[in-house]
C-alpha cells in the first residue's frame, strides 16, 4: 500500500492529503500552495493575514445573513412589540451594532479570509435602511446627512467586526523568530 503525500497548512497546521480541493485546506480553507513554492517563514506569516480575493458565494451569504438580522431588528422586532418603535435616530443606533455582529459572525464562519465580502453587503443594506428610516420619521427627526454618516460608521464597524472575526477564527497572531 502507498503511503498517501500529505502538505501542512501554512495558517493552521493541520495535516492536509493530496490532492486538495481547490487548493485550500480542509480545515480552515486557507490557500495552501504547491509543493514547489517555498516561501520563507516571514512571507508565510505576511501572506496569512491577507484576503486572497473577493467570494461571491460569501457576499451573497453575507447580504442574506445581515439583511435578515436588520430586517428582524428594525422592521420585525417594532411589528411584534409596539414599544419598540425604531424609527429615525433610534433605528440608525440600533443598526449599527447589528452590522458589527453581521460582519462578525460572516468573519467567524467563513472559510479562509473573506472581511470585504460584509462590508460590500452592509454597504448595499445601509442605503435602503437609512432611506426606510429617513422616511418614516416622525419624532425623532435628524437631518439626511446624519444617516449617511450614520450609515458609513456603520460600514465601518461591520469591517472591524469582520475582521474580528477573521482574527478568532484564525487563532492568535504567530511570533516571527528574529
Amino acid at each position: 500500500m502507498s503511503d498517501a503525500k500529505t502538505i501542512i497548512c501554512p495558517s493552521c497546521g493541520f495535516n492536509n492529503t493530496l490532492p486538495l480541493p481547490n487548493n485550500r485546506c480542509v480545515s480552515c480553507g486557507a490557500k495552501v500552495e504547491d509543493l514547489k513554492v517555498s516561501l520563507s517563514r516571514q512571507e508565510e506569516l505576511e501572506r496569512r493575514y491577507q484576503q486572497e480575493g473577493f467570494s461571491v458565494a460569501w457576499f451573497f451569504i453575507s447580504i442574506g445573513l445581515i439583511g435578515v438580522l436588520t430586517l428582524a431588528i428594525i422592521v420585525g422586532i417594532p411589528m411584534v412589540i409596539s414599544v419598540f418603535d425604531f424609527e429615525g435616530q433610534g433605528g440608525m443606533l440600533i443598526s449599527i451594532p447589528v452590522w458589527f455582529v453581521g460582519g462578525f459572525l460572516v468573519g467567524l464562519i467563513s472559510p479562509g479570509k473573506t472581511f470585504i465580502e460584509p462590508v460590500v453587503a452592509v454597504l448595499l443594506i445601509a442605503m435602503p435602511t437609512a432611506f426606510f428610516l429617513f422616511r418614516g420619521q416622525t419624532v425623532k427627526t435628524m437631518p439626511a446627512f446624519m444617516y449617511v454618516m450614520m450609515s458609513a460608521l456603520g460600514v465601518l464597524f461591520s469591517l472591524i467586526g469582520a475582521y474580528l472575526g477573521e482574527r478568532i477564527q484564525m487563532g492568535p497572531i504567530a511570533k516571527t523568530s528574529e
